[in-house]
């Protein structure tokens, strides 16, 4: 939203600078975006006069020019321009000037043989209109040598706010007014409209709102007025002068007159040419097949859902958003029908968005204008065009009513200091609100408040104490320091943000970096990772070949390994926490934290090297990964069920299953199919897993007893292994929980160090040797004990696994 001070002073009155303007506009909650000096482009550019113009000896098109600029010299110019004449006064450029509409800073030259010292500019040269016809031709009493900005009141600022989406009324230069006259900036002037008289008696062109029952009302009120024999032409300069300040370019008296309201009143408005019309001018919704050219030069196709204003021929117009070419004025009008009505908020985003186009019209009604300001904003446009054009002014035909909502809320003043923490005296209170336009009652502490119908954001008592807080100052609110809570501060983060964190952190200190990938996947993808379901695809896209949610993290990690593949880094380790989506019910979107790991790996993290050590990542990775990544959310991977079944994108027989039950599945790990290998193009073995974040139970609460700070235990712990023959297919996790159980109090850990299989052990066989530790705690095991605990070792073992020690 633009507008220049002098314009705010047309409503203001007030001898507030700029910088105060935009520091209490700011204050109000009209954020200044920008401030901008209007003349600083214009700034080395002055008024001078043409002593001579004689014809170029070398050229029957160029004049060589003696020009008067104040420096007590006449200056050589050369000009191509058919004006250029003795006794012009026009607009002169020196020589390091920067011509805005050509894009080029101005140097001494030599023309056809004759210097050129400077340059005498056209409008559009200095960015004032499109004409190029000739130069800029000034009165004959404009002072040699002013700056031309000032001469020409082009040394204006010009604000630049930013309007959030529920303040219409401040789209408007009066509402920014009214707010700063709230705040004391200064004295807001009367904005009443006069009505305009009409001497043309009724409209002989009748409006309507022609909406089915079954459809939306997107239209309430409908207002039309015709003005007969007007005389189109240019806007006088201080209208374009506005327009332009504020990035519009003036087309028209008729045209400029509708933005000059706009932006005045926050009221769009459009204006027909009356002859184009045929029949009554109405609102209505569109029809399937219909289009309309829009004054942007392009078609639009129209539905039932978008609201358009039609004669009985044909549309002619998006209504609240832009007009027709067909039915536009031009300098040719004669006879104009002024269009004025209340959309609903709601319709004009929704078909705004639909058709792509943003205008100030759908700027303004988007934000909700004011319902009652439609007759005042036509008689202002009547006024305007009959002062400009002239004409004869018809009566105003009216379909339809739009009212304010009359909300009424009984306001305790004490909820101000409730609220805000301000201390805010009645008399301060009441006549904020007043100054803001709400209609106060009572005489009590709590007063009745009438909402004004150009603020329909103000529905509750907390949005009348904002109202007063704002104009009161929020720089006045008080600052406290909140109580210092004197027991333990409760968990903030929730079960599922901590388990994230902690994903992150954990898999992180692994040696594995994070990405994150797109939650839109293409439909091959999704239903090769178990989903591709008609409910998770997506209705607007934002690429063709990204048209499902995903069922997994794996995707978007594997297209990152093949991209790094394909760029000389085969070797790679990332993770991924995210969401992934199973059905379009709320349980079917699910947190997962999933890993994968690609080429080489080596203990030290190094990948290949001179010293050695270098390996192809397998599933034993993935499973440490996965391991490591459930002990810290609480869960020890040996006290879960491992089931030797992969997931469909592992490799059969290198891939398993962590869950609690067969109902509760926690993840999965293996290597990667070489079929899905190959799909994404990747040349190296890839490890993965994947966690379901929400599957982790919460680790048990146990009331906390006090330890001493350090338990270590007095006695030396002794080491024993064994190696167990059993089964090729039994799995070494229950060759350890088998042993473990064995003595739970001695055994403090127990590790695989040997898998070894030969023909000598039998077909179908496999030697599995375990390293058992036992920890005495009371004293030092004697030769009887440690036979003894291993007699229940082997036992354990044998029981479990059908496995026999080896000799």
């Amino acid at each position: 939203m633009k507008f220049t001070l002098d314009w705010l002073k047309d409503h203001l009155e007030t001898d507030a600078t700029a910088d105060r303007i935009a520091a209490d506009l700011t204050m109000v909650g009209l954020e200044v975006e920008g401030l901008e000096d209007q003349g600083k482009a214009l700034k080395d550019f002055v008024v001078a006069n043409v002593v001579a113009a004689e014809k170029h000896p070398n050229a029957d098109k160029l004049r060589v020019c003696k020009v008067d600029a104040g420096t007590g010299e006449l200056i050589d110019v050369v000009c191509g321009a058919p004006n250029a004449r003795a006794g012009l006064k026009s607009v002169f450029a020196f020589p390091g000037t920067w011509i805005p509409g050509s894009g080029f800073t101005l140097t001494k030259g030599v023309i056809r043989g004759a210097a050129s010292n400077g340059m005498l500019c056209s409008a559009r040269e200095l960015e004032l209109g499109d004409d190029h016809s000739g130069i800029i031709e000034l009165p004959g009493d404009a002072p040699v040598g002013t700056p031309y900005a000032a001469y020409a009141g082009l040394d204006g600022v010009v604000f630049d706010l930013s309007i959030t989406a529920n303040r219409g009324d401040a789209a408007g230069v009066l509402g920014v007014a009214r707010d700063l006259a709230a705040y004391g900036t200064g004295v807001l002037k009367n904005a009443a409209v006069a009505p305009v008289p009409s001497p043309g008696g009724a409209s002989p062109i009748p409006v309507d709102l022609r909406f089915g029952q079954d459809e939306p009302r997107v239209c309430r009120m409908f207002a039309g007025r015709l003005i007969k024999g007007v005389k189109n032409g240019p806007s006088p300069d201080w209208l374009q002068a506005r327009l332009r300040a504020i990035g519009l370019r003036p087309i028209n008296a008729l045209v400029d007159i509708t933005n000059f309201v706009s932006f005045d009143r926050a009221r769009p408005l459009h204006v027909f040419d009356a002859d184009k019309l045929t029949g009554t001018v109405h609102a209505r919704m569109g029809r399937a097949g219909e289009t309309v050219l829009a004054l942007d030069g392009k078609s639009y196709a129209l539905d039932p859902s978008i609201c358009v204003i039609a004669d009985d021929r044909a549309a002619l117009g998006i209504a609240g958003i832009m007009g027709g070419e067909e039915t536009g004025c031009t300098e040719a009008t004669v006879n104009v029908f002024i269009e004025c009505a209340w959309f609903e908020p709601e319709a004009i985003a929704a078909a705004g968005r639909k058709l792509g186009i943003v205008s100030d019209a759908r700027y303004r009604f988007e934000r909700h204008v004011d319902p009652e300001g439609v007759i005042p904003g036509i008689e202002l446009a009547a006024k305007l065009v009959s002062e400009l054009c002239g004409g004869t002014v018809c009566e105003t035909a009216v379909a339809g009513d739009a009212r304010g909502a009359g909300t009424t809320i009984d306001f305790p003043l004490a909820e101000v200091t409730r609220l805000t923490g301000l201390v805010v005296p009645r008399e301060e209170a009441v006549g904020a609100l007043t100054r803001l336009g709400f209609t106060v009652e009572g005489d009590g502490e709590v007063v009745t408040v009438r909402v004004p119908s150009w603020r329909p954001d103000v529905t509750q008592k907390a949005d009348l104490a904002e109202e007063v807080m704002r104009i009161v100052g929020v720089d006045k609110v008080p600052v406290e320091p909140l109580p210092r809570l004197s027991g333990v501060a409760p968990r903030m983060l929730t079960p599922i943000q901590n388990r994230r964190r902690l994903a992150r952190r954990t898999l992180a200190a692994r040696g594995l970096d994070e990405a994150v990938t797109w939650s839109f996947i293409p439909a091959a993808q999704a239903a090769r990772f178990g989903g591709g379901q008609a409910e998770l695809k997506l209705a607007n896209p934002i690429a063709a070949e990204l048209t499902d949610m995903r069922p997994s993290l794996l995707p978007g990690l594997l297209e990152a390994a093949r991209r790094n593949d394909n760029r000389g880094m085969p070797d790679l380790a990332v993770f991924e926490v995210g969401q992934v989506f199973h059905s379009a019910q709320p349980d079917g979107q699910r947190t997962y934290a999933t890993g994968i790991r690609v080429g080489t790996a080596t203990t030290d993290g190094e990948g290949r090297h001179w010293r050695g050590g270098a390996r192809k990542v397998d599933v034993f990775d993935a499973k440490a990964d996965l391991a490591a990544l459930l002990d810290a959310l609480g869960l020890d991977i040996d006290k879960v069920q491992l089931v030797a079944e992969p997931a469909d994108w592992s490799h059969p027989g290198r891939g398993g299953r962590i869950q609690l039950g067969p109902k509760n599945v926690i993840g999965w790990f293996g290597e990667i199919h070489p079929t899905l290998r190959a799909e994404f193009d990747l040349s190296g073995p890839v490890a993965a897993f994947e966690v379901d974040l929400d599957a982790v139970p919460e680790p048990r609460r146990r009331p906390t007893r006090a330890k001493p700070a350090l338990d270590l235990p007095d006695l030396m712990p002794l080491s024993r292994d064994f190696a167990f023959v059993v089964d090729r297919d039994v799995p070494a996790a229950a060759i350890l929980k088998a042993a473990r159980g064995a003595e739970k109090a001695l055994i403090a850990g127990i590790d695989v160090f040997d898998v070894f299989e030969g023909k000598h052990l039998g077909e179908g066989k496999k030697s599995v040797a375990i390293a058992v530790t036992l920890q005495p705690r009371e004293r030092t095991l004697t030769d009887e004990d440690i036979e003894k605990v291993s007699a229940s070792i082997v036992a354990a073992v044998t029981r479990a696994t059908g496995g026999v020690l080896r000799a």
